[in-house]
């Protein structure tokens, strides 16, 4: 009895694996709370990249005449 449920035990885990890995989550990946932080920060440095400079990228973006 113990070797039939032995075998039955690792084929099931073997099977479980399987499907786990044919079945993927959508869950988004974790995303660290001090690397939420270093992004923001980014974001933040890109927009002020932008308001520091709207003139040059207001006439980059107007064709020449």
């Amino acid at each position: 009895m113990n070797r039939k449920k032995k075998i039955n035990e690792a084929l099931k885990k073997r099977q479980k694996k399987t499907n786990a890995k044919l079945h993927r989550s959508n869950k988004p990946r974790y995303i660290s709370k001090a690397e939420r932080a270093k992004m923001e920060a980014e974001a933040q440095q890109a927009e002020q990249a932008q308001d520091v400079n709207p003139a040059e990228s207001a006439e980059s973006e107007q064709p020449a005449e």
